[in-house]
């Protein structure tokens, strides 16, 4: 028996927060390659220090629901797992190319395969782009148009700041986009200022954050200036400084994640048969059935 946990961070504060941790979960056990699926929190129950050992499987996928290796995915999820043996030199990253380590976990007999988190693997470019598409309602944007990738970004760990240029230097690579910058919300250069860093009149904003909260639908339209109060919305596309912003919210929310969680835990050694590509079939087919895969993203909720 094989089981994945998806471990993400969560919220006291906002009820939102593990939404997205639910819906990648219900997809993964939808498509049936493990016997056991669970959810698990830092800031919500379940927690991460009991996960592990309400598994009946002897062999544990992690699969880390963060964006960017750090000290969440290298200290605080290993400590709460209690994987004795666990150093961040496993992962012989340079910040960006976390894999897998395996494990045991002692005190209950199982192997877990601890993997790298989402935010890095080099599916999640194909989830940017994927992003872009379904706010502007085009499945070939890119001719003419500008991609900011906007992360949080941080002084205290610059590996934040890694995750999102890595995935701007691949779109970039790929020559669909008129323009692609990373932009931040904690250093240069910052989001506050998207419409200086273009020159195309139509500019996609897709911010690398795991869920909608705080950041994606208060702070960052507010200081784009697609509105003076997140509690009013805004429009999209908004025109800021005679630019067309197509404002995406949070990345987390795309239906592809789930596909890159399969894809981190297969990495690892998974058996997920053919769970990815059914996964992705039926995430096409939801963003073909008429609904709004950005909901709410200009609601201010």
């Amino acid at each position: 028996m094989q089981a994945l946990v998806i471990a993400a961070h969560g919220s006291h504060l906002n009820p939102d927060a593990s939404d997205p941790t639910y819906a990648h979960a219900d997809a993964v056990r939808e498509a049936g390659a493990f016997d056991e699926v669970r959810e698990a929190f830092w800031k919500e129950e379940p927690h991460f220090r009991e996960v592990v050992r309400t598994l009946e499987s002897e062999e544990v996928f992690v699969v880390p629901l963060f964006i960017s290796e750090g000290y969440f995915t290298e200290q605080v999820i290993p400590r709460e797992l209690r994987l004795e043996e666990w150093d961040p030199e496993r992962w012989d990253s340079d910040g960006t190319d976390a894999s897998q380590a395996t494990l045991e976990a002692t005190d209950v007999e199982k192997t877990v395969h601890y993997c790298g988190p989402v935010g890095t693997h080099d599916a999640m470019t194909d989830v940017i782009v994927s992003r872009a598409e379904s706010v502007t309602d085009d499945p070939d944007v890119g001719e003419g148009v500008g991609l900011a990738v906007v992360g949080h970004g941080t002084e205290r760990n610059e590996n934040s700041a890694k995750a999102i240029e890595y995935h701007a230097d691949r779109i970039r690579g790929r020559d669909r986009f008129e323009e692609v910058k990373a932009l931040f919300m904690d250093e240069e250069p910052e989001v506050d200022d998207v419409t200086d860093y273009f020159e195309s009149d139509d500019v996609v904003v897709v911010p690398l954050f795991v869920a909608d909260g705080y950041h994606t639908q208060e702070d960052i339209p507010e200081d784009m200036g697609l509105t003076d109060d997140f509690r009013e919305g805004w429009e999209i596309p908004a025109i800021v400084d005679g630019v067309r912003l197509w404002y995406a919210g949070a990345v987390g929310t795309e239906e592809l994640m789930a596909d890159v969680i399969l894809e981190r835990a297969a990495d690892a050694g998974a058996d997920v048969g053919d769970s990815i590509e059914t996964g992705r079939e039926a995430a096409e087919s939801a963003g073909d059935d008429g609904t709004d895969p950005n909901a709410g993203a200009g609601a201010g909720d």
